[in-house]
């Protein structure tokens, strides 16, 4: 899917994971999903005692007017240092499976249908690692946008993981089922709010509201790293020495923001907050050297943030050729 500022404001596809517009995908679509995602991925690594798995759920191509503060000259130098051509960046949609102490807990549930063909493939990617949604005790969910919650319930609003406990911030649950801030809110991102009441609906018997520090499961922790939305959540995960912060959302373009985060996207809710929150965990995972991950960072994610000058610069883990 190619998003944009027109596509972003016109509502499309993003107000489809409401169910405000069809999002079923027509035949051919639906074929050329399965050529350009042949590749769904898993890919396992162990942060002491436990297993993290990372999952594909597709791609999007994000074009450069929802970047906050994108300067093209700079963005064209930054995307050819990286060995990409300039104009759309291409960003994964990630999930991540933990099995700690027999629990399974699910970090992001995906897109389902609602963002378009080149989405949507959590299920296959799940598959390939041996599991099936029946499988999964714990749903933990970084925020509630559509490309991290959709793949949660079916057409028929009925919860995909059937045995899963549904964990989302206190903070995010309540910004979302606020009447008077989704009446307030431009007609095309009304879309976000009824799929985030539609996620957290499927799930009510099961719902769990958490804070920042609150324990998930032994050794998963959540963290609160607000801006991109109000209660948008980080887990960082500990087990004997090793630690891996999952930081959901924080950056988006890795090509741009780990060398320009002061850069944003268009789906910030407050910018100058989410810029903080980045700005202090690219120092604090640089200087304490913790492994991070996230879910629009290169599949499948796992990696270090180095000093570079003033900026930064992300060096991905090497491949966990034995576990």
């Amino acid at each position: 899917m190619h998003l944009n500022r027109r596509t972003l404001l016109a509502g499309t596809a993003l107000a489809a994971s409401a169910g405000i517009l069809p999002a079923a995908p027509t035949a051919s679509a639906t074929e050329t999903r399965s050529e350009q995602l042949a590749g769904a991925g898993a890919l396992r690594q162990k942060i002491g005692a436990v297993s993290v798995t990372a999952l594909l759920d597709g791609y999007l191509d994000v074009s450069a007017d929802l970047i906050l503060g994108h300067d093209p000259q700079i963005a064209e130098n930054l995307a050819k240092a990286a060995f990409q051509a300039p104009g759309p960046q291409r960003i994964p949609v990630n999930a991540f499976l933990l099995e700690t102490q027999g629990k399974r807990i699910l970090i992001d549930a995906g897109t389902g249908d609602a963002l378009g063909p080149t989405l949507g493939r959590l299920d296959a990617s799940l598959a390939l690692a041996g599991y099936a949604p029946d499988d999964i005790d714990i749903l933990a969910i970084t925020h509630l946008h559509p490309d991290h919650v959709s793949g949660a319930v079916g057409k028929d609003g009925r919860p995909l993981f059937a045995n899963a406990e549904f964990v989302v911030s206190e903070t995010d649950h309540r910004f979302w089922q606020d009447d008077g801030r989704m009446n307030q809110a431009p007609e095309a991102v009304r879309g976000f709010f009824l799929g985030a009441r539609a996620a957290t609906s499927a799930y009510a018997d099961r719902l769990r509201l958490v804070s920042g520090g609150a324990e998930v499961a032994p050794g998963v922790t959540a963290r609160a790293l607000p801006g991109h939305t109000p209660g948008h959540t980080g887990y960082l995960i500990e087990s004997g020495t090793e630690s891996l912060l999952i930081w959901g959302d924080a950056i988006h373009v890795a090509t741009y923001q780990f060398a320009r985060p002061d850069w944003g996207i268009a789906f910030d809710i407050d910018p100058d907050e989410a810029r903080q929150t980045r700005l202090r965990l690219l120092d604090e995972a640089a200087s304490d050297r913790i492994a991070v991950t996230g879910m629009h960072l290169p599949f499948p994610g796992f990696g270090h943030v180095a000093n570079e000058g003033d900026s930064y610069r992300f060096v991905p883990a090497e491949w966990p050729y034995a576990l």
